[in-house]
Formats: structure tokens, C-alpha cells, sequence
């Protein structure tokens, strides 16, 4: 429960990102600002765990991972279709299943087998349906998508292996860690991909930094979900889960946008829900 919330956040963040950019503030620039004020309420809402911190390679590279997942998620949304973005995105359990099976030394099984290539087989039915064409990256936007899945394979696994290796330190503190490399690799993607030569006006505006603050919030909480639900699950069961993400994007765009779900999309989406279901009402060894 706690992943399938904090995936449907992320399944209709893409839209307030959206929103910033039509205002003159640029996905990257908006997601380290974003990331920035998420770390700071995190810190401070989180300030009495601060006690069970521990430190090791995992932390930084967790950070940065989180980071790039972030950057090319917000870049491909902005500047992509939305959908096509979404599923290139979530070739991540592909990447999980390799990455998990490397570093945490999990096997998949029979179970996990089946889920994921039902799952995977949902993806494809909408990957290819409509518009979509077929699922080799068409622009840069797609690009963004695909290392952002990959990056995201790596924060799943990474953030699974920190619950491993400092069984003591409370969850939640991977949540300061998360946005803190959202801000930190944001900065300088701002620089290099967006130009911030509008970026003041956007500032001066009120509403920027009040929409800014929100998602902040509401990223905290989602990031906060998902540690938790990261720390009592395999890594393959939660990219599984993760996946409903895509549903909760494919309805927010077809209200959203001109986007509209084509019948193979739907059929696509009720196989991803069914994968997910079905991991997390399996029996657990």
C-alpha cells in the first residue's frame, strides 16, 4: 500500500512541472528547487531520527541515483509525451530484476517470473498502441525517460541494500538523502539543458513558489511511503508495484491533456494493475 501511494504521486507529478515550465521556470531548474525545499522539510520533520544516521558509499550513490531518475524523469515529461516517457521509464523492472540479482543476490523465482513478464507484457500493449510507434526512443525526451528507469532501478536496489547494510538507521532518513541528490544533480542540469535567462521573472511570481512549496510537501510524503515500503519488500516485488504508476499518468494525461487511452492502452494498464495485485497478495517466504 505504501508503494502503490507514493507511485501515484509520481504518476501525476509531471503535470505541476508541466505548469512551472509554461510559466517560464524549466523542468530542471524547478525539479532542484523543488528537491532543495523537500530536503529541507524532510530534515526538519524528520530531525528527532536524525540520531540513527549512518554513513556509507551506499548513501551518495543512493543520492545520486535518486537524482538522475529525477532529472530525466521531469526533463522527458516536460518535453515528451507523457505516456511514451512513463512506459520507456518503466523498463525498470527489467533493470531491477538484473541490478537485484548482482547486489542483493535475490532470485526472482517462477512468481516473480510470470508477474514481471505480465507486467512487461502490459507496458508493451501500450508502448505500442496509438501513437506511441515502437519502443525504440524517438527524441531526446525518450532518452530522458529510458536512463531515467535505469537510474531508478539503481535507487530501488540501492535503497533496499542500505536497509541491509544499516539495519538501525530509520527509513525515512533515505528520504532527506533522495532529495538532497535531487537538488545536487539538478543544479547543474539546469545549466547545461534548460538556460535560466527567464527563470527571475518565473521567481518574482507568487504563485511559482506557493505550487514549489506544495509538490515539495507532497513529494516528502510520497518519498516517505516508499522508503517504507522499500524497506519490507524485495526489490523486484516493489518495481512491480512502482508500475501503477503508469495507470495513475495514463489517467491524469488523457484529463489533462489531449492525450486520450486507446482500448490496447486500457487492456495494457489492467495487466500492470492485475502484476501488482497479484505481487503483493503472493505469499511472502
Amino acid at each position: 500500500m505504501f508503494i502503490l501511494l507514493g507511485a501515484s504521486v509520481w504518476g501525476i507529478a509531471w503535470y505541476p512541472y508541466r505548469l512551472l515550465a509554461a510559466w517560464g521556470l524549466g523542468g530542471m531548474l524547478a525539479s532542484s528547487l523543488t528537491g532543495a525545499a523537500a530536503a529541507v522539510l524532510a530534515a526538519v520533520a524528520l530531525r528527532r531520527h536524525f540520531a540513527t544516521f549512518q554513513w556509507s558509499w551506499v548513501i551518495p550513490a543512493l543520492g545520486l541515483a535518486a537524482g538522475v531518475t529525477n532529472a530525466g524523469f521531469v526533463w522527458g515529461t516536460v518535453h515528451g509525451t507523457v505516456m511514451r516517457v512513463l512506459l520507456l521509464f518503466y523498463l525498470t523492472p527489467v533493470w531491477t530484476a538484473l541490478l537485484a540479482r548482482m547486489w542483493l543476490h535475490e532470485r526472482l523465482g517462477w512468481r516473480g517470473g510470470m508477474l514481471l513478464t505480465l507486467a512487461l507484457a502490459g507496458a508493451v500493449m501500450m508502448l505500442w498502441s496509438g501513437e506511441a510507434g515502437t519502443p525504440w526512443p524517438g527524441s531526446s525526451a525518450e532518452w530522458a525517460g529510458l536512463i531515467a528507469g535505469l537510474a531508478f532501478a539503481c535507487n530501488n536496489v540501492l535503497s533496499r541494500l542500505a536497509g541491509q547494510r544499516h539495519p538501525t538507521m530509520r527509513p525515512e532518513m533515505r528520504t532527506v538523502v533522495v532529495f538532497t541528490g535531487c537538488a545536487l544533480v539538478g543544479f547543474p542540469a539546469a545549466l547545461l539543458f534548460d538556460g535560466v535567462h527567464s527563470a527571475p521573472d518565473a521567481l518574482a511570481q507568487g504563485g511559482t513558489w506557493l505550487l514549489l512549496i506544495a509538490m515539495a510537501g507532497v513529494l516528502v510524503g510520497g518519498n516517505a511511503l516508499v522508503q517504507r515500503g522499500l524497506q519490507r519488500l524485495h526489490a523486484n516485488r516493489a518495481a512491480l508495484l512502482m508500475l501503477f504508476e503508469i495507470v495513475v499518468a495514463a489517467v491524469s494525461s488523457a484529463l489533462l491533456t489531449a492525450e486520450r487511452m486507446s482500448m490496447r492502452e486500457m487492456a495494457g494498464g489492467a495487466c500492470i494493475i492485475l502484476a501488482g495485485a497479484l505481487s503483493a497478495l503472493s505469499p511472502r517466504k
